[in-house]
């Protein structure tokens, strides 16, 4: 696997998967240690001045008229991380610790931040060395930035708290020790560049929203399978409709489901068994496709964002100013862009969920079903099938549609009301992460459900080749049910095997170009 190089500008949300989820190594560009040190020596000229700057030379947040002397200096940073690391719940996933690693040094590398080059360097060597710090997952208002989520981060950088590795739980200092490391002793403005950033919602949002453009290409695979077993018609996706229309994401969608459907005996044609589909089947275009619209905005937000400066005060080096360059303090750690995209990241996966457990019902309830046995078993009665199945789905959907409310439309000052809006985009972020986890299991339980319709309508063999080959991969781990059994280890089969890209590598795609890029 090769090393991503990160400079602050060009990296990318599979760049974040590559090295947060599959353990890439990560270098930083030489140009960029060249401007980290730049921002350094203004932070240090600052200090030499006994110059008043917020958060270098002075408290934080109501505390940013109180000056800080140069001999507190680093006591200050250091009593910054320790006294915001008050993060609470369970910790994040290990990917998600590490991502945020990986998108605060990147942020660090664009060089505004005034961290020094050989702090930046030991957050890629901890990175690198496979070290996870346990990060809580709640606390963080989302503005300024996400302070105590990335305070427990720093906290494992300096040798304190807690961090994750070789699949333990121990002691930061013992895990450093244990890797090669020394810890880090933060000197002026280090801790506030560590912690004031979006880095923990754009962590978390960038692993879901990667995850949500895998499911939203699978969930059309799954779909055509489904079609074919309840004998769908295909006219619906002629490519005229669709151009007429003009979505995006809809001709997008149409275009793969013609291409999944190409060589199946099971479809029919309008005016042939029937004249139209329900709408789970005939407007799968429409509704997949906007929600493939709406997870490509996402990219495009996330996508700015990863290589973002988002802290607070920001340094602009300038050679020609005797002071070095000028030190503005703004609101760049206000995470309302992401906090929005975060939301609709979820109402965009809840989307795809609905519409699948949908067509679960049609599949599952005999008059629906055109013809395929009650819940999908011989013997019914004796048997139940697939009665609990369509349960489980319509379990989850509706915790969705729970979750699917937004986090961003509230607000509770903090800080003495110094900081008096606030953005809530890394409980966004989370809520996402579950409508996207929540939605690949149903698409999963449909799989099971499909397959096991098409082999009750006559067999695989029937099927369009690209749909057919998803058909195998799922037969190969989960067999047809011929009596009732326990399902929970089956359902856990195909959810793996959605998780995972196999579904859709086995049936092609032809959608690289599409709404969120060639990412995947």
């Amino acid at each position: 696997m090769d090393s991503i190089v990160i400079d602050g500008r060009g990296a990318t949300i599979k760049d974040v998967v590559m090295a947060a989820r599959y353990g890439a190594a990560v270098e930083l560009a030489a140009e960029a240690v060249e401007r980290i040190q730049a921002s350094r020596e203004v932070v240090e000229r600052c200090v030499d001045g006994n110059l008043v700057r917020y958060g270098i030379t002075t408290g934080f947040g109501k505390f940013c008229d109180v000056v800080i002397s140069k001999k507190d200096n680093s006591a200050l940073q250091k009593n910054l991380v320790m006294s915001h690391a008050v993060g609470v719940g369970d910790p994040l996933p290990v990917e998600a610790s590490r991502a945020m690693m990986f998108l605060r040094a990147n942020a660090l590398a664009v060089g505004c931040s005034g961290a020094r080059p050989g702090t930046v360097l030991a957050l890629l060597d901890m990175l690198n060395a496979g070290i996870a710090p346990v990060v809580p997952e709640k606390g963080s208002l989302g503005a300024s930035g996400d302070l105590a989520p990335l305070s427990h981060m720093a906290l494992a950088l300096c040798g304190m708290g807690e961090c994750f590795y070789k699949g333990t739980r121990l002691p930061a200092a013992e895990a450093l020790a244990a890797a090669g490391l020394k810890p880090v002793e933060l000197t002026a403005k280090e801790g506030l560049a560590l912690i004031n950033g979006t880095q923990c919602m754009t962590a978390v949002g960038s692993l879901a929203a990667y995850d949500a453009w895998k499911l939203a290409r699978t969930a059309d695979v799954v779909a055509m399978i489904s079609s074919q077993a309840l004998r769908g018609i295909v006219d619906a996706y002629d490519p005229r409709v669709h151009e007429a229309r003009g979505q995006y994401g809809q001709i997008e969608c149409a275009a793969n489901l013609r291409a999944l459907l190409d060589g199946s005996r099971l479809s029919t044609r309008q005016g042939g068994e029937r004249v139209q589909d329900a709408y789970a089947l005939r407007c799968i275009p429409q509704i997949h496709g906007a929600s493939r619209d709406a997870i490509g905005y996402v990219y495009d937000v996330l996508s700015r964002e990863l290589n973002a400066v988002t802290d607070n005060p920001l340094i602009f080096p300038n050679p020609d100013d005797p002071s070095g360059g000028d030190i503005i303090s703004g609101g760049n750690f206000h995470g309302q862009p992401v906090a929005l995209a975060m939301d609709f990241l979820g109402i965009a996966a809840a989307e795809l969920a609905n519409v699948s457990e949908r067509r679960i019902e049609r599949l599952v309830n005999p008059a629906l079903s055109n013809g395929l046995p009650a819940f999908l078993v011989r013997d019914g009665g004796l048997n139940s099938g697939f009665m609990i199945v369509q349960y489980t789905a319509a379990s989850l959907v509706s915790e969705n549609k729970v979750l699917a409310h937004p986090a961003s439309v509230d607000s509770i000052p903090s800080s003495a009301n110094q900081e008096d809006h606030v953005s809530m985009g890394t409980i966004a972020a989370r809520k996402a992460r579950q409508i996207v986890d929540n939605a690949r299991t149903v698409v999963a339980l449909e799989l099971l459900a499909a397959c096991q319709a098409v082999d009750l309508g006559g067999g695989g063999d029937l099927l369009s080749p690209a749909t057919r080959a998803a058909y195998r991969v799922l037969r190969s781990a989960v067999p047809m049910v011929t009596d009732d059994r326990i399902m929970y280890p089956d359902i856990a089969a195909a959810v793996a095997l959605v998780a995972d890209g196999a579904i859709l590598r086995a049936a092609g795609d032809g959608t690289e170009g599409g709404s969120a890029g060639d990412e995947s």
